[in-house]
């Protein structure tokens, strides 16, 4: 198995805050990304910075008892030990999607394992990788699909959850219907190893007792899969956590308009850079959310006055929030710019792994980090990859496509390949046609312009029209070349199905469990070796 490292520019789509971020090391002078970000993200810079260890006893108490309910390995437990005896965090998460989501989960949690291993090796302090389970996001649409492949298509299963009332996804216990769902997802994984871990995780209840919450499933299933590198896997939605965080969200009341003001200015301030805010923030607005007590719904906060909130249609003083923090803590949920503050309050944090997205959060959250903790925790990439099986690596290297070839739509890439497979006399026969008209279209528009500006505007329109008739002939060409050889057509649709599924990266469609039936345990150890390389791009990983 081989591995090649991209520009990440291979992918559509990636912002140019993102692009400048990872180029922070290379940029010279003084980049203005550099005020926004914690370290550069390959220089080394983030090994060995002070990171405070308070409430080690009682984190590694909370997080001993969910390790017995996600069924931790002893590699886990023992990284829990280590954080009680002081050890730093590197951390990375996601939300609870159904079976472990999209491939990038598992490049995520590869990449936390992989900087902790080498902060443990470069500083002498050991470093755990924990997995921070997003359960408090209350949008149960993104999390009830998982996407498999079959021989020709994107398959996406979905159990069809429904709730009353927008409530943390975390506690939504499936019903019946999921075992339908997961029949069709082992018949797809051909009934791998990893199809009984699913059954187990999301399944089976305590003896006699209820099944799974999406987040206990969820937890089981990642403790299982990386069981052997000791990750550390935490829902931190439970009133243990929250008190242990509590500082952090009672700063968000004290001093909810001053963080938003500040908020509001870095977002000017990044827009004012050529960039874009990731999380739209306005006056009124707050980093809270509060679990209505009847309902469990999550709604939320917004400062309608002077030390006033409203929640739907009940107001509350910062008094009555202060008093609802301190009797019932997990009442009170940080937004996507906060849960960051929240988690390192709780966790050692040397670094954080995140995604393209979460790493320009991060450029906004920095304002939190300074007024709440006083200091910013670095940001590090998580391994952005495509996985390669072997026949479709050789149908690539049959036809000459190279990773930024097939990020595109099959009809594209077919034509693609039958303009390739012309003969050379037919390709040099349309070339010299092709340019012969445009140096004569030039010209003649050119001497036309000079006699009358109309002239000149009309021999554009004319000319235009006749190169377009042109490249409609080269099209024809290649589609008569497609028609000869059937299996180009064939090859552009596997290629693409594989690589750019439904016109997206593959770690953002496929499921990583897809993959895990494929090639195994041995899977993850593989991924956390190329995460360990640093590629600053996207790397393409041949299985």
């Amino acid at each position: 198995m081989s591995s090649e490292c991209f520009p990440i520019t291979v992918l559509p789509h990636v912002s140019q805050l993102y692009r400048d971020y990872l180029a922070m090391a290379d940029s010279v002078g003084d980049a203005v990304v550099r005020r926004w970000y914690g370290a550069e993200p390959f220089t080394g810079k983030w090994l060995g910075r002070a990171v405070p260890v308070k409430h080690a006893g009682a984190l590694a108490d909370l997080l001993e008892l969910q390790a017995v309910e996600f069924g931790a390995s002893d590699a886990a437990k023992a990284n829990i030990a280590k954080l009680r005896a002081g050890a730093r965090a590197v951390v990375t998460g996601q939300q609870v999607v159904l079976f472990g989501g999209p491939m990038l989960t598992l490049l995520k949690a590869a990449t936390a394992i992989a900087r902790a291993n080498e902060a443990t090796k470069a500083t002498g302090v050991e470093h755990v990788p924990v997995f921070w389970l997003a359960t408090e996001d209350h949008d149960l649409e993104e999390v009830d699909q998982v996407s498999l492949l079959t021989k020709t298509s994107v398959e996406t299963l979905k159990v069809g959850l429904k709730v009353a009332h927008a409530v943390p996804v975390g506690g939504v216990v499936p019903g019946p219907e999921l075992e339908v769902v997961l029949e069709r997802a082992s018949e797809l994984l051909e009934f791998a190893p990893v199809s009984e871990w699913l059954r187990e995780c999301y399944l089976a209840g305590e003896e006699g007792g209820a099944r799974p919450t999406l987040a206990l499933a969820f937890g089981r299933l990642m403790a299982r899969i990386f069981a052997d590198q000791g990750l550390v896997v935490m829902d931190a939605a439970s009133r243990g956590f929250h008190a242990l965080g509590a500082s952090t969200l009672r700063y968000a009341i004290e001093h909810g308009a001053e963080l938003q003001q500040a908020l509001i200015a870095r977002s000017e301030e990044l827009v004012k850079a050529g960039y874009h805010a990731q999380v739209l923030v306005a006056d009124g607005g707050s980093l809270l959310f509060l679990l209505d007590q009847a309902t469990g719904e999550r709604v939320a906060l917004r400062r309608s006055a002077e030390d006033q909130w409203r929640a739907g249609t009940r107001v509350y003083s910062s008094a009555d929030l202060i008093a609802i923090l301190e009797a019932t803590p997990e009442r009170l949920s940080p937004n996507a710019l906060l849960r960051a503050v929240f988690q390192d309050t709780l966790l050692p944090t040397a670094a954080y792994i995140g995604g393209p997205a979460e790493i320009a959060y991060f450029a906004q959250s920095a304002v939190l980090y300074e007024a709440i903790l006083g200091r910013i925790t670095p940001v590090l990439p998580r391994l952005s990859a495509t996985l390669l099986e072997p026949a479709i690596a050789a149908v690539m290297d049959k036809d000459e496509v190279q990773l930024p070839d097939a990020m595109t739509a099959a009809e594209e890439l077919a034509q693609r390949l039958g303009a390739r497979a012309m003969p050379i006399a037919e390709k040099r026969k349309l070339a010299a046609v092709g340019n012969a008209l445009e140096r004569e279209l030039a010209a003649l528009t050119e001497y036309l312009g000079g006699m009358d500006e109309s002239l000149g505007r009309a021999a554009e329109v004319s000319g235009s029209k006749m190169l377009y008739q042109m490249n409609r002939l080269r099209r024809m060409a290649a589609t008569f070349e497609l028609q000869k050889e059937a299996s180009l057509r064939k090859h552009a649709e596997a290629i693409t199905l594989n690589v750019f599924p439904d016109g997206h990266p593959q770690e953002r469609v496929v499921a990583g469990v897809w993959f895990m039936a494929k090639y195994g345990e041995g899977l993850v150890e593989r991924l956390v070796g190329v995460a360990g390389n640093q590629c600053p791009g996207h790397v393409v990983v041949r299985l």
